[in-house]
């Protein structure tokens, strides 16, 4: 269980899943062992928020556990994507974790947001990788098969491909360097306001120095902090949220960055709440 997640599966109003996918990461594997290293490593975390003023344990989060995942990854996601529609059916919010980044497409299916912000190292914009449409490497892709558009925040490389598909109207590129200016920024407030978003946080959207335990490093990412902002700015808008991407290859630096985020994601968007 993630720590301070004990509310009632029937009265919560966030619900954490876990889908420990791990089919087509594509250099260092290891997301299966991320759901449970996130609750793991977020042991350690006080349930009291100063910022907020207000508890974790209090805010109403029940965790569903794992959904066991195989390897017909269009299955399982079709699957996964109904266990999340129930907890969407349940007006609540769902919280998954990773897993490889594959997993976001179910959360995206599930809430059908209007537009989905990711924070990841890489556009993830492939038609396809080594002939899989469903690779981790085309998340984004599939998504905007659903989604209108996307917003990759902290997004430092990619294929030719990939950058003429982004170069689209649908598709907005915010390099790790701009990231702080664009989210206090006009363009920022308008894109969010008023739109169901739904927030994919790719660990490997930070430095690799920061949280070396995701299976493709990147370098020159995002810090902690910038990370926390984005989600603290996007969170009040969100129908659905992700951490992907955790393995196991560190000391327990990624999986406790990403249950840090997804606390912050629960406080900000609960004070936030109507």
């Amino acid at each position: 269980m993630f720590p301070g997640a004990s509310a009632p599966r029937e009265d919560a109003e966030y619900v954490v899943v876990g889908a420990p996918l791990d089919v087509s990461t594509s250099f260092q594997p290891g997301t299966r062992f991320g759901p449970d290293r996130i609750r793991t490593f977020a042991e350690a975390f006080d349930d009291y928020d100063r910022r907020t003023d207000r508890h974790f344990s209090a805010l109403s989060v029940s965790d569903h556990g794992d959904v066991h995942a195989w390897n017909d990854v269009p299955a399982y996601i079709e699957y996964l994507s109904g266990v999340l529609r129930d907890v969407v059916w349940d007006d609540a919010i769902p919280l998954l974790l990773g897993g490889e980044h594959t997993v976001s497409t179910a959360g995206v299916r599930a809430t059908e947001p209007e537009l989905f912000v990711t924070i990841d190292a890489h556009l993830d914009l492939r038609s396809e990788y080594d002939g899989d449409e469903w690779s981790h490497a085309c998340i984004t892709r599939r998504v905007l098969e659903t989604a209108e558009e996307a917003i990759v925040v902290g997004a430092r490389t990619g294929s030719e491909e990939e950058w003429e598909r982004a170069a689209e109207g649908d598709v907005t590129v915010v390099a790790p360097e701009d990231a702080s200016t664009w989210l206090g920024s006009t363009d920022a407030t308008e894109r969010l306001s008023g739109r169901d978003v739904y927030l994919s946080v790719d660990i490997d959207g930070t430095d690799p120095g920061f949280a070396p335990g995701t299976g493709t490093k990147e370098p020159f990412g995002l810090t902690p902090r910038e990370m926390r902002e984005v989600v603290r700015v996007v969170a009040p808008h969100a129908v659905g949220f992700d951490v992907v991407e955790v393995n196991d290859r560190d000391d327990g630096q990624a999986a406790a960055l990403g249950g840090k985020l997804l606390r912050e994601f629960v406080h900000e968007h609960a004070n936030n709440r109507t």
